[in-house]
């Protein structure tokens, strides 16, 4: 009894392999694969999220100081507060939207570059780079999901209040925007 059920199992497993086979071929001389698409409301929304985000300024979802580097898109731990030691490094972590696309037949193509500025409260530049950071890169699909996290480490800060302004340029549309993110190094023990 044993042996009949193991040969009508081989008997399936060959005939889910040989169907298997077949239904591949197909897809591969169609040179397109079946599968549901969005239709309806869905399908709508879909196209007015594209006309948004190409018609938008440069924005941001999420910016905030943060426990350390992002492991991914929403993968963070914000910072409780805005106070740091002196030369403890700093880490922003950012989501920006409406940034523009450029297509070919690679897929989709995005390119940030970020820039920032360090002021006192009196609005004076301690420090700056222009292009410190760039995120870009080409994907399949419109890339709308881009973590980016940043790292700056100030060494000899007197204790006191600052704002760690950092603005992203979109290098296809243009565009730009800035984060500005107040914080204040403690006095040291």
């Amino acid at each position: 009894m044993q042996k009949g059920f193991f040969a009508r199992q081989a008997v399936r497993g060959a005939l889910f392999l040989a169907a298997t086979t077949l239904s591949c071929a197909s897809i591969a001389q169609t040179g397109s694969a079946a599968f549901p698409k969005p239709e309806g409301a869905l399908a709508d929304s879909l196209a007015a999220l594209s006309n948004a985000w190409n018609t938008s300024g440069l924005a941001f979802t999420a910016a905030t100081f943060s426990d350390g580097p992002a492991a991914g898109y929403g993968q963070y731990t914000p910072r409780v507060d805005a106070s740091f030691a002196a030369d403890e490094p700093l880490t922003v972590y950012a989501e920006p939207v409406g940034y523009g696309f450029s297509s070919s037949e690679a897929g989709y193509t995005y390119s940030l570059q970020a820039s920032y500025r360090l002021l006192n409260t009196t609005g004076q530049v301690l420090a700056s780079q222009d292009g410190f950071a760039d995120f870009s890169g080409t994907t399949r699909s419109a890339k709308r999901e881009l973590p980016t996290s940043l790292s700056f480490q100030f060494s000899g800060l007197p204790a006191g209040d600052y704002t760690l302004e950092t603005t992203f340029n979109d290098k296809i549309d243009g565009k730009s925007g800035t984060i500005s993110l107040p914080f204040s190094i403690s006095a040291g023990q």
